[in-house]
C-alpha cells in the first residue's frame, strides 16, 4: 500500500507541471544567480569606474594617471561619453556632477600644484591634496580606488619619489655634502631615464584587494562623499523600494488571479454575457490592481519615515510618479499571469518562480550595482530593476523628476505590452 501511494503522488506531481518545475527549476536559478554574482570574486578583483581630472598637467600628474589607466582592476575616463555630444575632457564641476547622477561611482581630482608637492613625506603641503569623490552607497569602489592610487605612485613616479624624499632627508639632517649631492644628481639623472621609458603594456596582476588607507598613504588624499553625505539614514529608501516593488509582484499576481476564480465559478461567462466586454472587465481589474499596489507602497514608504526616519515627504512629487509607473508595470504582470495560467495552483507556482528570479536578477535582494557588468545589464530585463533605479534618483540622488523619464517610459512601456498581450491571450474565455 505504501508503493501505490508513492506511485500516486509522482503521477499527481507530473500532472502538475508548474509545481514540478518549481520544485527544480527555482533553486537551480537561484544558485545560477547567486553563483554568477558571487562565483569569481575570490579571483579577480571587480573592475571599478573611476573618472580622473589633472588639473595640473605636470609630469608627475601625467605619470600617475597612466598608471591609473594600467591598472585592470579600474576603468579610467577622462573624457564624457555621448552618442549625442562631441567628447569633453571632465573638469572638477562635471565630474562633481557625474558621480551624483549615479554615471560613476568615485572621481579623482589632481589639483594645481600637484608636481611640486606630490608625496606626503613632511608636513601637509598647500595644493597637493588629491580629492577623492565617492557616493557613499557604494562602500567598496573608493576603498579600492584609494588603495590603488597609492600603489599607482609608487611605482609610476620613481624619480619624483626620489626627489622629494632626498628634499626632506636634506632638510632635517642639514643638507648633502657636494660628493653627495653629485652622486645624488646623477643618480636622479638616471631615474627621470627610466620614468621616460615607455610603459610596458603588460597587464598588471598584482592583487589589489587591500590598499592604503587615503590619509595614511604616501599621496594624500582627501575623501567627500558627494551623494548621501546628509542623508540621515542612507540606505533605507534604497531596501524600502527593493522589498517594496518585490511584494508589489506577488499581490499584483495574487490579486489578478481573482480573475481564474471568477472563470472557475462560472461568473466570468455571466460577466461577458452582459453589456461588459473583456477588455472593460481586463481594464477595471488592471486599474484596482494599480491602485491596490501604489497603496501598499505608500504604505511601506510611510512605515519606512515612521520608524526609521526616510525622508519622505521632501520627494512626494518624485514618489508619486514612480509609484503609480511601477504598480502599473506590476499589475500588467500579474494580469498577465492569470490569463495565461489555468488553475490558481498553476498561478501561483508561475508567479513564484518567475517573481523570485526577477527580484534577484534586478536587484531586490542584492544592489545591481555591486553585480558583475553582465549581471547588471541582465537586471535592465525586469520591473525590479528599472524600479529601483528610478527611486533611488528620487530618494537617494534627490534628482527633480524629469529625470525620471528613462524609468517612467520604461515602466509604462512595460505595462501597456503586458497588458495588450493579456488581453490578447484572454481571448480563449470569450470563445469558451
Amino acid at each position: 500500500m505504501i508503493f501505490a501511494i508513492v506511485r500516486t503522488a509522482i503521477a499527481a506531481l507530473r500532472r502538475d507541471r508548474p509545481s514540478l518545475a518549481l520544485s527544480f527549476l527555482l533553486p537551480i536559478a537561484f544558485f545560477s544567480i547567486f553563483a554568477a554574482v558571487f562565483g569569481g570574486q575570490h579571483s579577480s578583483t571587480p573592475q571599478v569606474k573611476l573618472i580622473v581630472v589633472d588639473d595640473d598637467q605636470s609630469t608627475a600628474s601625467r605619470q600617475l594617471v597612466q598608471a591609473l589607466k594600467r591598472e585592470t582592476s579600474l576603468v579610467v575616463s577622462t573624457q564624457s561619453e555621448s552618442k549625442d555630444k562631441p567628447a569633453q575632457t571632465y573638469t572638477a564641476a562635471t565630474a562633481e556632477a557625474a558621480v551624483k547622477a549615479g554615471d560613476f561611482p568615485v572621481a579623482l581630482i589632481i589639483p594645481h600644484g600637484f608636481g611640486e608637492h606630490p608625496v606626503s613625506f613632511g608636513p601637509a603641503q598647500s595644493g597637493s591634496q588629491i580629492q577623492l569623490l565617492n557616493d557613499s552607497s557604494d562602500m567598496i569602489a573608493p576603498q579600492v580606488v584609494s588603495g590603488l592610487l597609492q600603489k599607482a605612485a609608487m611605482t609610476a613616479m620613481p624619480s619624483t619619489m626620489a626627489e622629494q624624499g632626498a628634499k626632506y632627508t636634506g632638510k632635517y639632517i642639514g643638507g648633502f655634502t657636494p660628493e653627495q649631492q653629485k652622486r645624488m644628481d646623477e643618480n636622479m639623472a638616471q631615474l627621470r631615464k627610466y620614468a621616460d621609458a615607455p610603459a610596458k603594456s603588460e597587464p598588471d596582476r598584482s592583487s589589489t584587494g587591500s590598499g592604503d588607507s587615503a590619509s595614511g598613504g604616501i599621496i594624500s588624499v582627501q575623501s567627500r562623499a558627494v551623494v548621501g553625505e546628509n542623508k540621515r539614514s542612507p540606505m533605507i529608501s534604497f531596501y524600502a523600494a527593493a522589498i517594496g516593488v518585490m511584494f508589489l509582484l506577488f499581490t499584483a499576481s495574487g490579486s489578478a488571479g481573482a480573475l481564474l476564480d471568477e472563470a472557475e465559478s462560472g461568473t466570468l461567462d455571466r460577466v461577458l454575457s452582459s453589456q461588459v466586454t473583456m477588455t472593460t472587465l481586463l481594464g477595471g481589474k488592471l486599474v484596482f490592481n494599480t491602485m491596490l499596489a501604489f497603496t501598499q507602497l505608500v504604505v511601506m514608504f510611510l512605515w519606512a519615515w515612521a520608524v526609521f526616519h526616510l525622508d519622505f515627504f521632501e520627494h512626494i512629487p518624485g514618489f508619486v510618479v514612480m509609484g503609480l509607473c511601477t504598480a502599473f508595470a506590476a499589475a500588467s504582470f500579474g494580469m498577465l499571469l492569470a490569463s495565461m495560467c489555468h488553475t490558481r495552483a498553476q498561478l501561483g507556482a508561475v508567479s513564484t518562480l518567475l517573481i523570485l528570479t526577477m527580484s534577484a536578477v534586478g536587484g531586490s535582494m542584492f544592489p545591481r550595482f555591486l553585480m558583475p557588468p553582465a549581471m547588471q545589464t541582465a537586471g535592465l530585463f525586469t520591473i525590479n530593476g528599472w524600479a529601483i533605479d528610478g527611486f533611488t534618483k528620487v530618494f537617494w540622488r534627490d534628482l527633480p523628476v524629469s529625470s525620471l523619464w528613462p524609468q517612467v517610459a520604461v515602466l509604462l512601456g512595460i505595462g501597456t505590452t503586458l497588458f495588450l498581450i493579456a488581453r490578447r491571450i484572454a481571448r480563449r474565455w470569450e470563445f469558451a
